[in-house]
């Protein structure tokens, strides 16, 4: 029996930055038309896992209680928008009862099919890991032979946390310039960096950020979910 009525998939965005909240509604927006977002912000996730300079058990574990709180509050799919904590959410995959999505998938894939020399910038040392190894697994999924060249901004994301934002995108330019003749594209780790591009001039080579790709990656994703749901069905 129906009621008439279809309410919309819900789509869970769990944060740690809150300055990039209004960017990803409005990507989904754009993107997921379909879906209604709601979002969880904890900070606490990175800044424990910058003080401690690694992803503990206890972060992970943390991150899984916000997916499965979730599920409970009604999505239909989760997106974790924070790159370091990209190996949690691998962790949690396989036992999440709907589709979960780290955001820098689609960048990773993206980086490969742009070429084979690919430079990763990063504010945080806990991200650099992370976006590495997740390049070098995609590039075995897809047979591909890759180097990474990696790029630390330091203290770049100490000045955003503080509420300077022009210091933090001058920096990432700043270090973005020195490796542009090294490789064929490069990737911004983090989603919140990709507003240092707003200012930037003519690069020679493809600048990759993490926000939009992640969620046209997991628009695609879905899209196919329904389809196959549908065809079941059918």
């Amino acid at each position: 029996m129906t009621t008439g009525t279809h309410e919309s998939p819900a789509l869970a965005m769990i944060h740690t930055v809150p300055g990039i909240i209004p960017a990803f509604n409005d990507l989904v927006g754009r993107h997921l038309p379909g879906w209604r977002p709601f979002n969880m912000l904890d900070e606490s996730l990175l800044g424990n896992t910058i003080r401690e300079g690694t992803l503990s058990r206890q972060t992970m574990r943390r991150l899984a209680t916000h997916i499965w709180s979730a599920v409970d509050a009604g999505a239909s799919a989760v997106l974790v928008t924070c790159s370091s904590l990209g190996p949690a959410v691998d962790a949690a995959m396989p036992l999440c009862p709907v589709p979960l999505f780290r955001i820098d998938d689609g960048m990773a894939i993206e980086a490969i099919n742009r070429g084979n020399r690919i430079g990763v910038l990063a504010t945080l040392a806990t991200t650099m890991e992370p976006t590495t190894r997740l390049i070098e697994r995609h590039a075995q999924r897809m047979n591909r032979d890759v180097s990474v060249t990696g790029r630390l901004c330091e203290g770049a994301f100490d000045k955003l946390r503080n509420g300077d934002r022009a210091a933090h995108d001058a920096m990432i330019r700043e270090v973005l310039a020195s490796l542009v003749n090294s490789v064929d594209v490069i990737v911004l780790a983090q989603a919140s960096m990709a507003n240092a591009l707003n200012d930037i001039g003519e690069i020679s080579v493809p600048v990759l950020t993490s926000p939009e790709l992640g969620v046209l990656h997991m628009s695609s994703a879905l899209n196919v979910r329904s389809r196959v749901h549908e065809s079941a069905q059918s």
